[in-house]
């Protein structure tokens, strides 16, 4: 599918009513309500706290696909992007016809309803649900492996987000998509399973490079059998994680959306048009992985070297505040700001006058008597 026309498509499928980062069960139950979808979902479960988890089941054909977003509840952009693609399913556009001829898919686009209400990676028990698929000791962890067993997938697409800290490599360029075909065991194997994986990924990547170069990285693949991706993948069922990262000023995370969208899009035509054998997986291996190499905010050479800040994220008032922390005051030459400033060698203080300490949480700095904000500016 060229670029364009996926492009295209997302312009005049892209939900409305989602937007921003803040996305939980009340947000979407309009949108599962719909006369036009709602023949189509079913309520598969309860979280801890009794809300509903809900499932979308869409297609008629042979080769079944299983997604679920926000497993950690604070990981909305997937969900926003489940919604533009199941109206593109809903549409009358050939692309649609012929996945819903050949496919049948599963989506859950909340697994986790009580973090995401919360706003939080974990769930009402403050458990890690993508920690716990071996001891499923929690009422999601359950929902997600009975549907595993009784839908019986070909493929499963595990959907998260990524912080802010995330480059490409070792490179400037921020993460903005992120996959993995996890590992099946200890070796990490490069199995046929994991092949086919990886073949998927790839078909994703080129598309991606042509419009974000050098801003699509992989995880490391280290098994760990308590991820749900590896227990999946080692049950031999192609499994691939997604992640929605950062591009430049794109906090809202609308820009990173839109090429999780063509992504997913990319993903289920690839595999309702091939057989997919996992023969073409090597260009899979020359995506660089990922590394911990950006501040969100730097102030570069103040008298006490450089100084790295994150936005801490945070529920307010029904929306997120993202608040500025100062994380590390140090040489931070080997890293990177998403937005730098210069204090050229002039001691950097706080609103109170007083110098800025790691630890500190400050909207705006002053340096050599000028006002600096680090507050996000409104979209």
């Amino acid at each position: 599918m060229q670029t364009e026309h996926l492009k295209s498509l997302f312009n005049a499928y892209k939900e409305s009513l989602l937007s921003g980062r803040y996305i939980h069960t009340q947000t979407i139950l309009k949108l599962l309500e719909d006369f036009r979808l709602k023949p189509f979902v079913d309520i598969i479960g309860q979280s801890v706290n009794g809300e509903n988890i809900y499932s979308i089941t869409i297609g008629s054909g042979s080769k079944r696909i299983l997604m679920w977003s926000q497993m950690h509840g604070n990981e909305s952009t997937t969900t926003k992007a489940v919604f533009d693609l199941v109206n593109v399913l809903l549409s009358s556009e050939a692309e649609s016809k012929s996945i819903l001829k050949t496919c049948t898919l599963k989506i859950i686009p909340i697994l986790n309803p009580d973090g995401a209400k919360a706003y939080t990676r974990l769930n009402a028990n403050g458990i890690d649900l993508n920690r716990d698929a071996q001891n499923q000791s929690q009422p999601e962890s359950r929902v997600l492996r009975q549907i595993f067993e009784s839908f019986k997938p070909d493929f499963c697409f595990n959907l998260h987000g990524q912080r802010t800290i995330f480059s490409a490599g070792n490179t400037k360029y921020p993460a903005t998509v992120s996959f993995l075909a996890p590992a099946q065991d200890d070796n990490c194997t490069i199995t046929g399973i994991r092949k086919v994986a990886m073949e998927i990924i790839s078909v994703m990547n080129t598309n991606l490079q042509q419009q974000i170069p050098n801003q699509v990285g992989v995880y490391d693949d280290a098994f760990n059998l308590d991820c749900v991706g590896d227990t999946f993948q080692s049950l031999h069922i192609p499994t691939i994680l997604f992640e929605a990262g950062h591009y430049d000023n794109d906090y809202q995370r609308e820009v990173t959306r839109a090429y999780i969208f063509q992504s997913l899009l990319m993903a289920i035509l690839y595999i309702s048009e091939h057989n997919v054998t996992g023969h073409n997986y090597e260009a899979y291996l020359n995506i660089p992985e990922n590394q911990k190499l950006f501040y969100d905010i730097i102030i570069r050479n103040s008298s006490k070297g450089d100084i790295g800040i994150q936005y801490d994220e945070r529920l307010v008032n029904d929306s997120i505040d993202f608040v500025p922390k100062i994380e590390k005051i140090s040489d931070l030459s080997p890293f990177f700001g998403h937005n730098e400033i210069n204090a050229s060698g002039y001691e950097v203080l706080t609103a109170n006058g007083e110098a800025v300490e790691e630890g500190n949480e400050n909207d705006f700095v002053w340096i050599n008597n000028e006002e600096y904000s680090l507050k996000l500016k409104k979209n």
